[in-house]
Order: C-alpha cells, then structure tokens, then sequence
C-alpha cells in the first residue's frame, strides 16, 4: 500500500499538470482576446484620429476619373434632404426626457427581459459583427476580386467616410452606453467603448443594404431581406446591452442616407 501511495501521488500531480496547461487553441484565444481587449481601450479621440488617416489615405489612392464622376453626381442631387432631417431631429431629441424615458424602456425589454440562452446570445453576438468594419473591408476585397473594382472603391470610400462621421458625432453628442447607466442591464460579449449615439455597427449595416442590393438589382424579396437583416443587427446592439433605440434610429437613417449618397455615385458610371 505505502509503495503505491508514491505512484498515485505523482500521477495527481501529472493530472495537475496537464490541467493547468493551456491548449494550442486555448492559447490563440487567449492571445485573441487579449488583442481585443487591447483595441477596446484605445481612447475615441485615438479612433478618430486613426480613422480620418486611414481615410485620408484612401482618398489619395482613388483613381482622379473616379473623382471627377464623383462630383459632378453629387452636384445634381438633392433626395437625402429628409433622412438628413430624420437624422437630425432624432439627434436633437436626445434632450427629450420623456424619449429617454422610453429608451430605458425598450432597452430594458430587449436587453433584460424574459430568459437568455447561451445559444440566442451566441447568435447575436454573430449578427452584430455584420454591422463591423473589418466585415465591411472583407467583403470590399470579394468584391474586388470578382471584377465590380469600381463599387468595390465606393463601398470602401463610404464605409471609413460613415465610420469618420460616426466617430466624430458620438465625439459631438457624448452620450453614455445604456450598460453604464442602467441597473442590471447585461453584456453580452465584451463592452464597446466611447459613446453611444449613433450606433456605429447599425449605420453600416443599412449603409451596405441601401448601397449594395440595388447594383445587383435584386427582387423584392432579396431586398426586404437585406433591410430585416440590417434592422436585427440594430437590435442586436440593444440586446447585448450597447445601444438605445434612439441610437439605432440615427444609426439607421445615416446609414441609409449614405448607402443612398452612394447609390447615386455608382449609378454616374
């Protein structure tokens, strides 16, 4: 028995061992994690100056055809008039205590209300990544790639545009994240930073609605698809506890002003 005793003592502590000792996969995600958590805290005014960079720098790479096109559609048009207004009532609003009253309402049923399985969390915290830059870049390269290089230079042009004017208005308006005003409300997925209004992720998702399905002229049905698919992703950022409704308003109706803006620059060549 005592002769034992030595061997099991050791296999425990190699059990110890082994448990303590991370994956390969494990070690990706911690590295992973640890990069996000790293962008997370960089400070907005960082993200803004990092954004009109990139941006700037794009703009001098856009072929001087390109350009003149550019213009010259702009110059003949006036249909954003009222999204802009929408946009802008909606901003003004913010200091409307009763539309408040019913953000913290609203927000509170989607975010708190009834229960929560790991599996509707997973899905939208997938969701939500389509309204995400780095899933725009993506699907700019696919585009080039297969030949559209023109669109693929808009798509990329508006989308840090929206992202810098996004930026900028949050800069501007200064509202807080409803996780850091409201009791009890939950995160799902890690907290975003800077402010709220307007929902950055919500903006690029009718942005990519509004700009995209009518270069393919798609039917009725693909279309009202791709609008319901951008209406869950501005859900989805209340839901997982970053957004108001209010902030997914403006977020839609500047996005979709400038999916629109897009459409007629595309439509000039």
């Amino acid at each position: 028995m005592k002769d034992n005793k030595p061997d099991q003592s050791v296999t425990d502590k190699d059990r110890h061992a082994t448990a303590k000792s991370p994956s390969p996969v494990g070690k990706m995600r911690g590295a992973a994690q640890k990069i996000m958590t790293g962008i997370r805290h960089i400070p907005p005014l960082y993200w803004l100056i990092m954004v009109a960079i990139i941006l700037i720098s794009f703009l001098l790479v856009i072929p001087d055809y390109v350009w003149i096109i550019f213009s010259d559609a702009v110059k003949s048009q006036n249909s954003l008039l009222i999204l802009v207004l929408i946009f802008a009532l909606t901003t003004i609003s913010l200091v409307w205590s009763v539309g408040q009253r019913i953000d913290v309402w609203v927000f509170t049923y989607f975010n708190m209300h009834g229960r929560r399985w790991s599996w509707l969390d997973g899905t939208m915290l997938l969701l939500t990544q389509l309204g995400n830059g780095i899933f725009a870049m993506i699907l700019a390269t696919i585009l080039y790639f297969l030949g559209h290089h023109v669109l693929a230079y808009a798509f990329v042009l508006g989308t840090l545009s929206l992202w810098f004017v996004v930026e900028l208005i949050k800069m501007l308006v200064h509202r807080t994240r409803p996780y850091k005003k409201i009791e009890n409300s939950r995160i799902v997925g890690s907290p975003a930073r800077g402010s709220s209004f307007p929902s950055g992720h919500t903006s690029q998702s009718f942005f990519m609605a509004t700009f995209l399905l009518p270069y393919f002229h798609v039917n009725f049905f693909i279309g009202l698809a791709g609008y319901l698919l951008a209406f869950l992703v501005g859900i989805t950022r209340i839901y997982v506890g970053m957004h108001y409704p209010r902030d997914v308003l403006g977020g839609a109706m500047l996005g979709t002003a400038w999916g629109l803006l897009g459409v007629i620059l595309i439509q000039s060549f």
